[in-house]
């Protein structure tokens, strides 16, 4: 009779953790309702290697106010690649029920589409990067601009503001550019990437004095079949409090020579460019012009796979809150050099703290064939620092396509996930980020495309805490 009292309690217990172990998630605890999904404006493609959504980092969507206000891209009929394209500017007041074209380029032209800012004192920016080249030339010299409007008034016309550089920066039409503004302190800076080598940037303080500038040396590539310099490209740039933090990703042309040999003879075409490699730098005070070691975040060399940076915040106490999407091999290379790993794909949050990683985790992650796959996110801060991800996941064939939110918890676990329900998910989409100005806030302003040639806006309202 002893063994069986002991041996029921034990198996209840058991039982007990198994049962709680197959407990479906937790409920959300926030509620979201879609106020808004509409179009803004449908392109035609310009087939010169960019598009919409291409400035990664960046953001082509600010809230000012009740107005929303977008930049687009015009595709020039019969221009001929690389700059075929001019910038547009949409505006939406919450009241309305349809966007607004209220200015666009009639004369200038260029390859990228155009971040955007916002500041606390009514000024809205532009960043574009005109081609200084004639309409036959397909490739050559550009001019870094500023362009000023009027928040309260958009359809007044603007200031061109040019940046000054240090020296004479021998600048083209692709920039890779990231622009970031601190809306309080009605400060701004700008970065632009000169070749393989490093980025240029200036900064221009409150009073629109470009006071600081220099150049950000890429990392060194020294373990490479040929060392080099690792160009980062498509980052997230934060500038708060004097401070600027960077998030980027390795952009460089196939370092392994095996591998592009391999990948050669499948393709026939002999250049093919690595993002592997996550790296991180701040400066501690842009005045002095000094940016810290670079940080690698993660690094999926050894078997190809692959990263992309999606979004940064700063949080009050100056920790970097990170997100980013890894691949865990290139299958292409898969039978032939690393035949027994095994692919994964990964959504992933992090912190970094003075210079170190001191948190990873996925937000979400599936490693085994014909599963939902998640894509990439961006953050969503509220005015009580509340931290929400906005994320897309799909298929692997994109019969299925969904887009999704999560709050990340003071203790740094998530939410369960809020499933929206929309028309047409997005799966390249900026947000109305404090990066670029925009204030904390309980709605969140979504701009981006699904498969089509459109550009779409989403207004989703966080609800109060059930």
């Amino acid at each position: 009779m002893m063994k069986n009292r002991i041996i029921l309690p034990v198996a209840l217990i058991a039982f007990s953790f198994l049962f709680s172990s197959l407990k479906k998630p937790d409920k959300p605890i926030f509620g979201i309702k879609v106020e808004v999904e509409e179009s803004i404006y449908k392109f035609e493609p310009a087939n010169n290697g960019a598009g919409p959504v291409w400035c990664h980092g960046n953001t082509c969507i600010v809230r000012n106010g009740d107005k929303v206000i977008a930049s687009g891209l015009e595709t020039i009929k019969g221009a001929k690649p690389l700059n075929n394209i001019r910038w547009m500017l949409f505006q939406r007041l919450d009241k309305e029920k349809c966007w607004e074209l209220i200015q666009k380029d009639e004369k200038d032209r260029t390859r990228e589409p155009c971040p955007i800012g916002r500041l606390n004192d009514g000024r809205v920016f532009l960043s574009v990067n005109p081609t200084l080249t004639e309409p036959d030339q397909y490739d050559g010299p550009a001019e870094p601009r500023i362009l000023q409007f009027d928040a309260a008034n958009m359809q007044s016309g603007y200031e061109t503001l040019i940046p000054e550089w240090e020296g004479h920066p021998e600048f083209t039409e692709h920039s890779y550019r990231s622009f970031s503004v601190d809306a309080t302190k009605n400060e701004m800076i700008l970065f632009q990437n000169i070749g393989y080598t490093h980025a240029e940037w200036t900064f221009c303080d409150g009073n629109g004095n470009w006071v600081s500038k220099g150049k950000l040396h890429w990392p060194w590539g020294g373990e490479y079949d040929k060392p080099q310099p690792i160009r980062v490209c498509y980052p997230a740039v934060q500038l708060k409090d004097s401070q600027v933090h960077f998030l980027g990703i390795s952009d460089i042309e196939e370092p392994n020579q095996r591998w592009r040999d391999y990948k050669f003879n499948l393709t026939g075409r002999k250049w093919d460019y690595d993002f592997r490699k996550l790296y991180y730098t701040r400066s501690e005070d842009i005045r002095t012009g000094k940016f810290e070691e670079w940080v690698e975040v993660a690094d999926r060399e050894k078997t190809a796979g692959g990263i992309f940076p999606c979004d940064m915040w700063i949080d009050p106490d100056g920790k970097a809150h990170i997100l980013w999407t890894e691949r865990a091999l290139d299958e292409r290379l898969h039978k032939e050099f690393f035949p027994d790993e095994k692919q994964s794909y990964a959504l992933n949050y992090g912190i970094i703290e003075n210079g170190k990683v001191v948190f990873r985790k996925a937000v979400m992650l599936s490693n085994k064939p014909n599963m939902i796959l998640p894509g990439r996110g961006r953050f969503q801060v509220t005015p009580e620092n509340r931290l929400f991800i906005f994320y897309y996941v799909h298929s692997e064939n994109n019969e299925f396509r969904e887009n999704r939110i999560i709050e990340v918890m003071p203790d740094h676990s998530f939410s369960a996930p809020v499933k929206l329900q929309l028309q047409r998910p997005l799966n390249r989409f900026f947000t109305a980020t404090v990066r670029a100005g925009s204030e904390p806030s309980e709605i969140i302003d979504v701009y981006g495309k699904d498969d089509k040639n459109e550009m779409r806006y989403v207004r989703i309202r966080i609800l109060p805490t059930r």
